[in-house]
C-alpha cells in the first residue's frame, strides 16, 4: 500500500512574527485544499519568548527582562504557557481534522501526532515515552496550571525521558484544520527562562525553579553525547515519517507564498494589539 505524501518544510531561523505567520498561512492553505498536510521544522532569530493565546502578559511576563536579554516576543495562536525558544528544534504539524488517521478528541489527536516526536527521540537513542496524568490531583492541575512556564505545566500524553518532560506542544483547531506546534529542547538556560516571568516573591521563584529541575530536561542533559541541531532534524524527520506512516516531500515556498506570509506577520504578529491584547 502506498504511503500518503505530506509536505516537509525546513524554513530555518525566522523572526517571531514570520514563524507564527507561516504556521497560520499553512493552516489557511491546507483548509482551502491548496496543499497537502505539512510537517515543518524551524528556529528563531532572535531567541524568543512566545506566550499562549490566553496568557495575560501584564500579569505573568516581565517585559523588562525580555528586553534585557534582547529576546523577541510573540503571542502564539495556540494555547499553553510561556516558552523560551532558544536552543531547540521547533516543529509544526498541519493536518485536517477529518483526516482518516486523526481522532476527533484533541488529546487523542495530540497523541497520534506526537507519535512522530516519540520516534524521533528513539532515533536519538533516548527512551522517551508518553506519560498520562494518573491521579485526580494531576488531572486537576491540567485544568489550572499554577505556572506560566510551559515546561512546568503537566499535560496529557506528555513526552518524557526518565520521568522528565522533553518536549512541549500546543494545539489549535481552526477552519477544520489542526495546527500543533512545539519545542524540542536541545539545551536549556534555566536562569534566563525563570527571569522572564513574574512571581509573588523571590522565594516563590526559587522554589519553582528548584522544582522545575525535576519536571523538565533538555536532550543534551541526558544524552550520552552532544546532539547537534542537524542530528536532531534528521532524527525527527525520520520519526515523523515513521510515526505517522507517511512519506515526506521537501518543499520551498514560492515568492508569492512568502509575500502572503509576510503580510500576516506584519498585520497580526508584529502588532501590539495582538501580542499584548489579553
Amino acid at each position: 500500500m502506498e504511503k500518503e505524501v505530506w509536505r516537509f518544510i525546513d524554513s530555518g531561523n525566522g523572526s517571531p512574527s514570520f514563524n507564527m505567520a507561516l504556521d497560520e498561512a499553512l493552516l489557511d492553505w491546507h483548509s482551502e485544499g491548496k496543499i497537502p498536510p505539512v510537517i515543518r521544522f524551524y528556529g528563531w532569530n532572535p531567541a524568543t519568548l512566545s506566550v499562549g493565546y490566553f496568557q495575560k502578559v501584564e500579569k505573568e511576563i516581565d517585559m523588562e527582562a525580555v528586553k534585557k536579554h534582547q529576546l523577541g516576543f510573540v503571542r502564539r495562536p495556540t494555547g499553553g504557557r510561556g516558552v523560551l525558544h532558544d536552543h531547540e528544534l521547533t516543529y509544526s504539524v498541519i493536518v485536517s481534522e477529518d483526516h482518516p488517521e486523526m481522532p476527533q478528541s484533541v488529546t487523542e489527536a495530540y497523541r497520534v501526532i506526537s507519535e512522530g516526536i516519540l520516534k524521533g527521540f528513539h532515533h536519538l537513542g533516548l527512551e522517551a515515552y508518553f506519560a498520562v496524568p494518573k491521579t485526580a490531583e494531576e488531572r486537576e492541575a491540567l485544568k489550572n496550571p499554577r505556572s506560566a512556564v510551559c515546561f512546568d505545566a503537566p499535560s496529557w500524553y506528555e513526552l518524557v525521558v526518565e520521568g522528565r518532560k522533553v518536549a512541549g506542544s500546543a494545539q489549535t483547531r481552526q477552519k477544520g484544520v489542526i495546527l500543533q506546534h512545539g519545542s524540542i529542547l536541545l539545551d536549556i538556560e534555566e536562569d534566563k527562562l525563570f527571569s522572564l516571568f513574574k512571581y509573588p516573591s523571590e522565594r516563590v521563584k526559587e522554589r519553582m525553579q528548584k522544582a522545575f529541575k525535576n519536571k523538565a530536561v533538555a536532550i543534551n542533559d541526558i544524552s550520552k553525547r552532544r546532539i547537534t541541531l542537524e542530528e536532531a532534524k534528521e532524527a525527527f524527520y525520520k520519526g515523523f515519517a515513521e510515526g505517522l506512516n507517511i512519506e515526506l516531500e521537501p518543499y520551498q515556498l514560492t515568492e508569492e507564498e512568502l509575500t502572503y506570509v509576510q503580510k500576516i506577520a506584519k498585520e497580526r504578529y508584529e502588532s501590539d494589539e495582538w501580542n499584548f491584547k489579553r
